[in-house]
């Protein structure tokens, strides 16, 4: 962070508010002589009025603390990035929720037949064996998987996350 590009943003942007260094002082409940420094590059305002700043000034904070304003064309490719990454995330979970509603959908069914097939009589025979048995596990089975899949599911997102972060 260039202590003197950020002094110089700060006072373009009083100036183009037509406030003097004790107006602005008065704002911000500071003296007219730490708006100077500010303004010189020698000292830097605390976070809380950096913040209160970025509202007054109507600029982003990553504006004031890099000293310049983003161009309208950089503004334009971060938002219409943001706009991609977001519809890519949307899709991305919609698939695997979708996943995972199929496997809990797919273990009620077996639930359900296997309730079913204890109430009706279908005999003793091998086929019928195998059927019950076969609802007896696609159903617990199936949702298992389902739940096993969501959490590797959250367990990749959050290692992700922690990997963008760690890029910062």
């Amino acid at each position: 962070m260039d202590q003197q590009k950020m002094g110089a943003f700060l006072k373009k942007l009083r100036n183009e508010k037509n406030l003097t260094q004790e107006q602005l002082a008065e704002k911000f409940n500071t003296s007219r002589r730490s708006v100077s420094r500010w303004e010189g590059g020698y000292n830097l305002p605390d976070i809380d009025i950096l913040l209160e700043m970025s509202d007054f000034y109507g600029v982003e904070l990553k504006e004031l603390l890099n000293g310049e304003r983003k161009n309208e064309q950089m503004k334009n490719e971060e938002k219409e990035t943001t706009i991609a990454v977001a519809d890519y995330n949307i899709e991305r979970s919609l698939k695997d929720a979708r996943v995972v509603i199929g496997f809990f959908i797919a273990g009620f069914i077996g639930i359900i037949m296997s309730i079913i097939l204890h109430f009706v009589d279908i005999g003793d025979s091998f086929f019928s064996g195998l059927v019950l048995g076969l609802c007896n596990g696609i159903g617990p089975g199936s949702m298992l998987v389902g739940l096993l899949y969501a959490c590797s599911n959250n367990k990749r997102l959050r290692e992700e996350k922690s990997r963008l972060m760690s890029r910062r």
